[in-house]
């Protein structure tokens, strides 16, 4: 494969020989993560104070939801893009913009008044900040020599899992302590120290602005429609019934016609929108699938576990926030035992521990219950933590280590936008299966208490007579109680079944890490090298 021969050589060739760091290109690559660890916090941060943000712009239970849906449509759209308008405008002025504009976007979205300016807000938000997520990346894998990549990867890696996992604690905490306006002003000074110091650290190469005349506009708009639009369906998909409503079945089409011209336009134009060929490289195709894995792991089980602790614990956003930061302490202090491992064993060992710990996390959630707390919740928050960073080091350094400086711009957009379309079609998996699921389980469960069951019948009496004698409407009361209970435990059953596909699909991720051809060592200047 062409782009594994001598992939860093353009940057390891430039490090000197006890390839000491440039403070400048330290500073502006911590002020990078910074920047990249506001956008991917700030989907999240919203997820466990939607009912404020509800209360507080009077908006109705089917409107709220696009607080979140605009942000991720919109920047779905833009990482893929940001290569591209890195290449024209060079990675300074396109990251020093985005984080401005993300800044500005988020100032707006704490002055909204109503949903409607609320919705727009977070889509500007969202498509400025995506052009920071891919440029990180890219940064890491040509301005670093490859001996530092254990140190750098694991840097990145961690900032993509820990943001959006502790972003309901984040969200939970400073809508609780102060108010919801507080989940967008937290942004503006980090916002303006990172736009500040990118402007005038970022050095690593130059606009040409020339390409602006062979830049492929109807890429960009089928490209747009066919994300965009795929988005839309996976997020609104459940709740409206799929492809019975007349709003998905239009999305679905308008997104297929636009992924056709889109691949079209990407392999017959000269200046693509999007550089498709680093797929010609074996392992970032395997990497980017194994990061499409990982977004479903990482969304999926960031959404799925407050939504049981709010529906059957009860908990506030508070509450949900203390018992997830689990996860997010075992990552923060898995990333550097992963970076040190990375340069002591074989990258594809590392993947199936990490995997194995996931599948073993997600196993352990199958005999969930209504009573599990806190501590039932411990060890497989804890083994999810550790999982995701022992698989997102090597994944990120297989999937872009290998490939030349020239190819990573491009490379990093496809690489991250596989990991938030895994996030989108997991939490669309996972919301349909809650609710066909529960439907399931509710109708098995009804066959156990109907009339005739000699347990049913002791229960309800039991209940009849506890409200009987508080003065209540005994019978009525005790119905509703007893459909509760069955309706509970069918929710319970099917929060199970999630888990246990989740822990079948982590395990088949065992299997395909044979897939992948052995990378190079990470630890000396020789990385990046084939295989």
């Amino acid at each position: 494969m062409a782009e594994t021969a001598n992939p860093a050589a353009g940057v390891a060739s430039t490090a000197p020989a006890d390839e000491a760091m440039d403070p400048r290109k330290l500073i502006a690559f911590f002020a990078m993560v910074l920047g990249m660890f506001m956008s991917i916090l700030d989907i999240q941060i919203v997820s466990a104070s939607l009912s404020e943000i509800q209360a507080g712009l009077s908006a109705g239970s089917d409107e709220i939801a696009w607080v979140q849906t605009s942000y991720l449509i919109a920047e779905v759209i833009m990482i893929p893009l940001s290569g591209t308008l890195a290449r024209i405008v060079s990675t300074r002025y396109l990251f020093a913009f985005s984080a401005a504009g993300f800044t500005a976007a988020s100032a707006l979205a704490a002055t909204a008044t109503n949903i409607d300016q609320m919705i727009v807000y977070r889509a500007i938000q969202g498509f400025i900040g995506g052009g920071m997520i891919p440029s990180v990346f890219a940064a890491a894998f040509t301005i670093f020599p490859p001996s530092k990549r254990n140190i750098v990867s694991p840097i990145i890696g961690l900032i993509a899992t820990l943001a959006p996992t502790i972003g309901p604690t984040v969200g939970g905490y400073l809508s609780n302590a102060f108010s919801w306006h507080w989940l967008f002003l937290v942004n503006i000074v980090p916002g303006i120290i990172v736009t500040i110091v990118t402007y005038n650290f970022i050095d690593f190469d130059k606009p040409d602005l020339k390409l602006f005349k062979r830049f492929d506009w109807w890429g960009l708009a089928a490209m747009a429609i066919f994300l965009g639009a795929l988005e839309y369906v996976l997020e609104e998909g459940n709740a409206n019934g799929w492809f019975n409503d007349e709003m998905i079945m239009l999305a679905a089409i308008a997104s297929a016609i636009g992924c056709i011209i889109f691949f079209y336009r990407a392999f017959t134009v000269d200046f693509p929108v999007v550089d498709l060929t680093a797929f010609a490289n074996r392992n970032f195709t395997f990497g980017s699938i194994f990061s499409f894995v990982m977004g479903i792991g990482l969304y999926g089980l960031t959404y799925i576990y407050p939504v049981y602790l709010s529906a059957i614990r009860g908990y506030d956003a508070l509450m949900i926030g203390e018992t997830m930061f689990v996860s997010g302490l075992a990552m923060f202090m898995t990333a550097p035992i992963a970076g040190r491992l990375a340069s002591l064993l074989d990258l594809r060992l590392m993947m199936a521990i990490g995997f194995v710990s996931f599948a073993a996390g997600t196993y352990l959630m199958t005999g969930i219950t209504a009573d599990w707390d806190f501590w039932e919740l411990f060890i497989p928050q804890i083994l999810r933590g550790f999982g995701l960073m022992m698989c997102m080091v090597p994944i990120n350094n297989i999937a872009l280590g290998t490939l030349s400086p020239q190819k990573i711009r491009g490379a990093s957009g496809l690489f991250n936008l596989t990991r938030n379309l895994g996030g989108a079609v997991g939490l669309a998996i996972i919301n349909t299966i809650l609710t066909t699921r529960q439907d399931v389980h509710y109708q098995r469960l009804r066959e156990g208490v109907e009339w005739g069951k000699p347990a049913a019948e002791n229960m309800l009496t039991d209940l009849t007579n506890k409200f009987n004698a508080l003065g209540m409407d005994g019978p009525t009361i005790a119905i509703k109680k007893m459909v509760g209970m069955v309706t509970q435990q069918a929710v319970v059953m099917s929060f199970s079944d999630v888990f246990l596909l989740l822990t079948v699909l982590f395990s088949l991720m065992i299997l395909g890490v044979s897939f992948i051809d052995k990378p190079a060592p990470q630890g000396s200047a020789s990385g990046g090298g084939g295989h």
